[in-house]
C-alpha cells in the first residue's frame, strides 16, 4: 500500500474519533483508539516505536519514540495541545528523515476546527508521494 493511501485512512479515521470523542482528551486515549481503527482495517501497526540517532559508528537512545508507525511506510504523532508549534512539524521532519520513511501525519484532536490539526509532513524536497 502507497503512502498516499494509508495517509487517505489515517485522515479517515482522525475524522472518525473526533466525531465520536471530540477535543480535549489525553493523546493516550486518542491513541489507543487510533490503533484499534487501524488494525481493524488490517494495517500493519507499531507503537511506541525508538528512534536511535546514529552518528558515525556511534548508536545513540535518547528516548525519541513514534507514537506510530503504520505499514512501516508513515509516521503518525498525536498530540492533543492548546495549538502546534513550530517544533512539532520539524521534530517530526527529524524522524521521517532518521526512520529513512518520506510520509508523515501529525494531528492535533485538541482543535475546534480539526482540519486545523491535521498536518502532513515529507521527508523531501517536493511532496513527491503522488
Amino acid at each position: 500500500m502507497h503512502e498516499n493511501e494509508i495517509s487517505k485512512i489515517i485522515v479517515d479515521i482522525t475524522f472518525l474519533i473526533y466525531k465520536k470523542l471530540g477535543p480535549g482528551l489525553l493523546e493516550s486515549v486518542y491513541q489507543a483508539v487510533f490503533v484499534y481503527e487501524l488494525r481493524s482495517r488490517g494495517l500493519d501497526v507499531q507503537t511506541e516505536v525508538g528512534i536511535p540517532v546514529i552518528w558515525n559508528d556511534m548508536k545513540l537512545d535518547h528516548g525519541f519514540r513514534a507514537d506510530i508507525i503504520v505499514n512501516n511506510k508513515v509516521i503518525i504523532e498525536l498530540k492533543s495541545v492548546e495549538k502546534l508549534l513550530p517544533v512539532h512539524p520539524k521534530q517530526l521532519r527529524t524522524y521521517l528523515k532518521l526512520m529513512g520513511m518520506r510520509l508523515g501525519m501529525l494531528i492535533n484532536f485538541n482543535e475546534d476546527k480539526l482540519t486545523d490539526g491535521i498536518k502532513r509532513v515529507v521527508n523531501s524536497l517536493t511532496d513527491d508521494l503522488g
